[in-house]
């Protein structure tokens, strides 16, 4: 047990890491993403393969993954836009809003009841988000891409139940990455034109901290969720998760101190998000508490 809770926390710290290297990388963010996509999409296919971990599917499916591989990658080039145009504390305090996003369109997907309490605690993240954008003029343009990137997710995040009962973890992301780069690749040449990049090819410090994201923040990080999986239940897994913000933003604070180019209105956003986290996960803890006891 211990072993699998080490296994998550060091997914999810991975998975903070990746804003960081978001910045660390000088390709803008549609050329970031592709290089992400090409890296891990290959490398799955190489590792599951012998593995034997990839399992057949139907074509509809193959499709249906391909399309929300396009949406992942759009959500990733939201996210790492947001860290250009404004920095990682900003682009992952945009990211918390994807618990409001889910609690407000999973019930249009799927024709159920709007939880109200989550959309209370979403609002509640909502709040702190429009206090930044509200004084934090310079950031507005990331806390867009940042607010895009997460709806995209929430979407993503809504459909793939559709998938998880029935196809295993590694075919699931193999063919949603793969799709996610081919589909990626026919709009490339027309974002090139639209923001042209300074170099097409990555440098060598470029590469490297490419092959730090995909193999290590995509490919590990997804092996450790799978096996961490295995020993703890998918609500702590989920729960844990929550931290994925905080980890990001202490990194960015420590690494790029970024702590020193953020104002006062940026803490207040932080203080309600967090609060609204914590809220969540509390109220997460006493559901899950009330379901065993009735068992």
């Amino acid at each position: 047990m211990k072993k699998a809770f080490f296994q998550l926390h060091i997914a999810i710290f991975l998975a903070g890491f990746t804003g960081v290297l978001g910045r660390l990388i000088s390709l803008n963010e549609g050329l970031l993403v592709w290089y992400r996509l090409l890296i891990s999409s290959v490398t799955m296919w190489i590792l599951f393969s012998l593995t034997k971990k990839l399992q057949k599917i139907k074509t509809r499916d193959i499709t249906r993954l391909a399309v929300l591989g396009f949406i992942t990658a759009l959500h990733w080039v939201g996210f790492y836009g947001s860290i250009k145009y404004a920095n990682i504390s900003v682009a992952l305090v945009c990211f918390s809003s994807v618990g409001f996003f889910t609690a407000l369109l999973e019930p249009l997907f799927y024709r159920k009841k709007i939880n109200a309490g989550e959309v209370l605690l979403g609002l509640l993240v909502i709040a702190g988000i429009y206090i930044i954008f509200h004084f934090e003029s310079r950031y507005k343009t990331g806390i867009i891409m940042g607010m895009i990137s997460a709806v995209l997710l929430a979407i993503v995040m809504i459909v793939i139940r559709q998938f998880v009962q029935r196809i295993n973890p590694e075919t699931l992301l193999t063919y949603q990455l793969s799709g996610g780069f081919i589909a990626l690749s026919f709009f490339m040449p027309f974002y090139i034109h639209q923001f042209p990049a300074y170099s097409l090819i990555p440098g060598f410090k470029d590469w490297m901290w490419l092959l730090v994201l995909s193999w290590f923040c995509s490919v590990w990080a997804f092996q450790l969720s799978v096996a961490a999986l295995k020993k703890l239940t998918a609500f702590t897994v989920n729960l844990s998760y929550n931290l994925e913000p905080v980890y990001g933003i202490i990194l960015a604070f420590v690494i790029y101190k970024e702590n020193k180019e953020l104002g006062w209105s940026f803490y207040i956003g932080l203080i309600l998000i967090v609060l609204a986290v914590g809220l969540q996960m509390w109220r997460m803890w006493h559901q899950s508490k009330a379901v065993y006891k009735k068992q």
